[in-house]
C-alpha cells in the first residue's frame, strides 16, 4: 500500500514523470510470465488492499481472503520477477490470485476450468479506475493450483514448477522445422485440429509448445518430415536453454570434444585437455547428446549444423563476417603479398573464426611447383570466451591437420602491450567499431601507437595501428618488397572524420595504407551502410608514391526471383574483379591511383567516392559514336511508324467472340509448361556465352534485367527431365507476377524460363503466336484474368482471352502486332542512346570540355 502511495505521489510531479513511469510498468509486465502460489497464504495482515477497490473493479476481498508479505520471491517466474508485496486469494465462486508489485503492476490468475487457470497480466495506473489486460494464455493442470491450503500447496507448486522448468519447449518456427512446412501451416493446424497441443508458455504472438508433446501429436498425425532426423530434434533442446552464451557453450563444448578426438598428436591433444569453457550438469548432458549423435551424422555436419542454429538464432548479437567477404578479403591479401610464402596469418578479433578458415582454405595448400605442404599457423584472439572456443573448434575441424591453430580469450587491445614478439605474414581483421570503452586512458603510453595515441571516439585508428604493429616487416627479403600486409574492415567514417586526420596522414606518410575499397551496402553487417576495405603493409624502407582507392557501391545484380528483388544482390564477382585489376595496376571506372601528396591536406579523407570517377571520361571519339548511334536510332524509329501511320481505328465497335487460354488448351490448340525457381548457384551472369543459355525471370516485366544465363549441357538435361522448359522460336512467353505482366513472342530461343514465366506453344495451323501474344499483353485483359485470393495478386495465365478470328485474320492483325514490337525497341533503343549522350554532354559541360565547331 505504501508502494501504490508512493506511485501516486510521483504521478502527481510532472507528465514527464508519468511516461516514463508507464514505460517502466510496461517493460516490467512484459517480463513476467508465470505465477506460482507463494509462501503461506492461510495466514497474514487482512486488509491491506482494502478501500483501493477501484484496482479491483469495485470488487473488494472478501472476509475468507487472506493477504501475506511473500517469503520466497525467487520462486515467481524462476527467479526472474522480483518485488512482489501482496498476494491476494478468494476462493469462493471463482478462485483467483492477484499479486501487485512495488511498481503497481497486477497480475490475475483465474480458475478457467477444472484442471486449467487463465492467467491475465495487467498493469494499473491510480488514477485510472480499471485495470487493463495486456495479453493472457493458458496454463496446464499444475502450473497453478488453488491456494486455500498452505504448506501442501507451496511444496506441490514447487515441484511442479520444477517439472516444468525440465521441459523442453518450442516455437512455431521450430515445429515447421520438424514438419518440413511453414509457420502459416502450423497456425492453421492449431485452428483446425482441436487436439493440437495447447502452448506452455511465450505470450499471444509467438507462443511455446512442450517438445514431447508436439513430437507425440506430429507422429500421430503423419506430419513429421522425412528430413526432420536427431540433430532438428536435439536443437529445441539446445535452444531451451535460452541465454546466448549457455547455447554457445553447448556448440563450442562439442567442437571441442570432436576436435580433441580428431587431433593426432598426444601432446597437442594434452595441452588442449585444460582448454574450453566451462558446463554446468544441464549444459554437459546436452554435449554428450551431441556427441551420441556425431557419431551417427558426422562430426563435422552436427557440429556445423548447431553451429548455424546458434548463430542465426542470435544473428543481432553475433556479427559474422559473410563467406563471401572473407574470401575477397583473403584474395586481397594474396594478391597484395605477391609471391612471398605464407605461413603465419592471425585475427585480433576473431569471433568465429570465418577470415581464419578462408585463409586456411587459401595457403593450406602445396606451393604452386611443389608437392611439400607446410603448415599454415591460424593465430586468434577474442575477448568473448564463447565465441573464442567456438572459433578454435571450428578452425580445427574444417581447417584439417595442415593448420597449427592458437585462438586464446583475450582482449588484444587491453592484454597486449606493446608490438607482438613474433611477427605475422598476413592479418584479416573485422574489428569491432564505435567503441568508447576500448582502453583510451590506460594504454596512452602504449608503444603500438606510433603514429598518435588515437581519441577516445576513435577506438578502429587503434585496432588499424595494432593490426600494423603485428606485420613482419620482411627486412628486405620479401619479393614485393611489402612484408606483411593485412586487410581490415572498417566503418566509412574512419577514412573522413576529422578526429582521425592525424594518424591517417602518418599512416601515409610511412606507406602503411596500401589501399582502400568502399564496398557496396549490405555487404557485411550492419547491412545499411557501405563498409570499407583497409589494405596495410609494413611500414616500407621507401615511402610509397600513391595510395589505390577503388569504388565497388555499384556492383550490384539483379536477383534471379522476384520476391528478392527489392534488395539488389551483391556481385562480389565483379567486385573482385575491380580490386584486383585495380591492384595490379589496370584502369577500370571506378578506380584511381591518388598520389599521396595529393591525399595529405586539412581533411586527408581517403573515401574512394571523393577521387574515384564511376565512368571514364568522355572522349571526342566516344561523343561522335553516340551521334551516329541516335541519328541511326532515329531512322529506324521513322521507318517503324512509316509503316503503321497508314492505320486508323474504326468508329463503330464490331463485337467479335472471345476465347479463354483454358478454352485453347482443351482444344489442343497451344500447349502451357511453367517456369521453376532456379537454384542462385546454377544461375550466372554477364553475356551469354556460346555454350550457355539465356534465362528470363519475371523481373523482365518490370524492366531491363542484367543477363543471366545457364550451363547450355546442364539446361538441355533439365529441359528432358521436365525440371523447367526451353523455349523455341515463335513460342509466346507470358510473365505473370505480382510485379508486373508482359507477354511477348520468343525470337532469342533457347532460353530458360524461371518462377511465374509460362510458354505456350501454339499450333500454327490454328493460330497465329503474334496475333495471340498481341491479344494477350494487352492491360485490360491482364486486369480481368488478375486473382486477389491471397495477399499477394497474380495473373492467371488461363483466364486470359483472346479474339476468336480466323486464322487469314489472325495472320493480318499479327503482322501489325510485329511491326509495334520492332517500333518498341526502336524507342527503347533510341531512349538508351539519348540517355548516354545527355550523360556524356553533361559530364563535358562539367567539366569545362565542351565547344562550338
Amino acid at each position: 500500500m505504501l508502494a501504490l502511495h508512493r506511485v501516486k505521489h510521483l504521478l502527481g510531479r510532472s507528465p514527464r514523470t508519468r511516461i516514463l513511469l508507464i514505460i517502466y510498468t510496461a517493460a516490467l509486465a512484459c517480463s513476467l510470465r508465470t505465477v506460482l502460489p507463494i509462501a503461506d497464504l492461510t495466514g497474514g495482515e487482512y486488509g491491506s488492499l482494502t478501500g483501493h477497490g477501484s484496482l479491483l473493479h469495485g470488487a473488494k476481498p472478501v472476509n475468507e481472503g487472506h493477504l501475506t508479505e511473500p517469503a520466497e520471491a525467487d520462486a515467481v517466474s524462476g527467479g526472474r520477477s522480483t518485488g512482489w508485496r501482496q498476494v491476494w486469494h478468494r476462493p469462493r465462486s471463482q478462485p483467483a490470485l492477484l499479486a501487485c508489485t512495488r511498481a503497481g503492476i497486477a497480475c490475475v490468475a483465474q480458475r478457467a476450468g477444472e484442471s486449467d487457470y487463465r492467467i491475465r497480466w495487467m498493469w494499473s495506473a491510480p488514477w485510472i479506475d480499471t485495470l487493463k489486460t495486456k495479453s493472457s494464455y493458458r496454463l496446464r493442470a499444475g502450473s497453478l493450483r488453488s491456494c486455500g491450503t498452505a504448506a501442501d500447496t507451496w511444496r506441490s507448486g514447487r515441484s511442479e514448477m520444477a517439472q516444468r522448468t525440465d521441459q523442453v519447449s518450442v516455437t512455431l518456427a521450430a515445429i515447421a522445422r520438424l514438419a518440413g512446412v511453414g509457420r502459416a501451416a502450423v497456425s492453421n493446424w492449431r485452428r483446425r485440429h482441436p487436439d493440437f497441443p495447447e502452448p506452455v508458455g511465450g505470450t499471444d504472438a509467438s507462443p511455446q509448445f512442450a517438445l514431447e508433446a508436439v513430437e507425440e501429436w506430429l507422429k500421430r498425425n503423419d506430419k513429421i518430415a522425412p528430413t526432420a532426423g536427431p540433430l532438428e530434434r536435439l536443437w529445441p533442446r539446445v535452444a531451451d536453454l535460452g541465454d546466448r552464451d549457455r547455447m554457445g557453450r553447448v556448440v563450442a563444448g562439442l567442437g571441442k570434444q570432436l576436435a580433441d578426438a580428431s587431433v593426432a598428436d598426444e601432446d597437442a591433444a594434452a595441452d588442449r585437455a585444460d582448454q574450453g569453457v566451462p558446463l554446468d550438469s544441464a549444459e554437459q548432458a546436452l554435449v554428450d547428446e551431441a556427441v551420441r549423435m556425431a557419431g551417427v551424422e558426422g562430426g563435422a555436419e552436427t557440429f556445423r549444423f548447431l553451429l548455424d542454429r546458434w548463430l542465426g538464432t542470435h544473428v543481432r548479437q553475433i556479427a559474422t563476417t559473410p563467406a563471401p567477404l572473407a574470401t575477397l578479403m583473403v584474395a586481397i591479401a594474396a594478391e597484395v603479398r605477391g609471391a612471398d610464402p605464407v605461413r603465419t596469418v592471425a585475427d585480433p578479433a576473431c569471433g568465429t573464426g570465418t577470415l581464419l578458415l578462408a585463409a586456411a582454405r587459401r595457403w593450406s595448400e602445396p606451393e604452386a611447383g611443389g608437392s611439400e605442404l607446410h603448415p599454415l599457423g591460424l593465430l586468434g584472439n577474442d575477448a568473448d570466451p564463447v565465441l573464442s572456443s567456438v572459433a578454435d573448434a571450428r578452425l580445427i575441424l574444417e581447417a584439417g591437420q595442415q593448420a597449427l591453430v592458437s585462438v586464446t580469450a583475450t582482449d588484444a587491445l587491453r592484454d597486449t602491450i606493446g608490438p607482438p614478439s613474433e611477427p605475422v605474414d598476413v592479418v584479416l581483421c573485422n574489428p569491432p567499431a564505435n567503441e568508447r570503452d576500448w582502453g583510451h586512458t590506460e594504454l596512452a603510453t602504449d608503444q603500438r601507437w606510433t603514429y598518435g595515441q588515437p581519441p577516445r571516439t576513435e577506438s578502429e585508428l587503434a585496432w588499424v595501428q595494432h593490426v600494423v604493429s603485428m606485420l613482419d616487416e620482411g627486412k628486405g627479403a620479401s619479393v614485393t618488397g611489402y612484408g606483411g600486409v593485412a586487410v581490415v574492415l572498417l566503418p566509412p567514417g574512419v577514412a573522413a572524420r576529422r578526429a582521425g586526420r592525424r594518424i591517417r596522414a602518418g599512416l601515409l606518410r610511412a606507406g602503411v595504407i596500401r589501399a582502400v575499397v568502399a564496398l557496396p551496402a549490405g555487404a557485411a553487417p550492419p547491412y545499411g551502410i557501405g563498409l570499407h576495405l583497409w589494405v596495410l603493409a609494413a611500414p616500407a624502407p621507401r615511402s610509397q608514391d600513391s595510395v589505390v582507392l577503388v569504388d565497388t557501391s555499384d556492383c550490384r545484380h539483379t536477383p534471379s526471383t522476384v520476391s528478392a528483388s527489392r534488395l539488389p544482390a551483391i556481385d562480389w564477382d565483379a567486385i573482385g574483379d575491380r580490386v584486383l585489376t585495380a591492384l595490379r595496376g589496370g584502369e577500370r571506372p571506378g578506380s584511381v591511383s591518388v598520389p599521396v601528396t595529393d591525399l595529405l591536406g586539412e581533411e586527408t579523407d581517403l573515401t574512394p567516392a571523393r577521387h574515384a570517377a564511376a565512368a571514364g571520361p568522355t572522349r571526342p571519339v566516344d561523343l561522335r559514336r553516340l551521334w551516329t548511334r541516335y541519328e541511326k536510332g532515329l531512322l529506324a524509329t521513322q521507318d517503324a511508324g512509316r509503316s503503321l501511320r497508314e492505320l486508323s481505328a474504326v468508329q463503330d465497335a464490331v463485337s467479335h467472340g472471345t476465347v479463354s487460354v483454358a478454352e485453347l488448351e482443351q482444344a489442343k490448340a497451344l500447349s502451357i509448361l511453367s517456369g521453376s525457381a532456379l537454384p542462385e548457384e546454377t544461375v550466372r551472369r554477364g553475356d551469354v556465352p556460346d555454350d550457355g543459355v539465356g534465362l528470363v525471370t519475371g523481373l523482365l516485366a518490370i524492366g531491363p534485367e542484367e543477363q543471366q544465363w545457364l550451363d547450355r549441357t546442364a539446361a538441355e538435361q533439365a529441359d528432358q527431365d521436365g525440371l523447367f522448359p526451353l523455349t523455341s522460336f515463335g513460342d509466346v512467353v507470358v510473365v505473370a507476377t505480382a510485379h508486373g505482366f508482359d507477354a511477348w513472342v520468343e525470337t532469342a530461343a533457347p532460353r530458360a524460363l524461371g518462377h511465374h514465366v509460362y510458354r505456350l506453344r501454339v499450333d500454327p495451323d490454328r493460330l497465329d503466336p503474334w496475333f495471340l501474344a498481341a491479344c494477350l499483353r494487352e492491360r485490360s485483359n491482364a486486369r480481368r484474368a488478375g486473382a486477389h485470393a491471397s495477399n499477394a495478386s497474380r495473373v492467371d495465365v488461363r483466364r486470359l482471352h483472346a479474339l476468336r478470328l480466323p486464322l487469314q485474320e489472325q495472320q493480318a492483325y499479327g503482322e501489325v502486332h510485329r511491326k509495334l514490337v520492332e517500333m518498341e525497341k526502336a524507342l527503347a533503343e533510341l531512349g538508351g542512346v539519348g540517355r548516354e549522350l545527355s550523360d556524356g554532354l553533361s559530364a563535358l559541360l562539367a567539366t569545362g570540355r565542351l565547344e562550338y565547331r
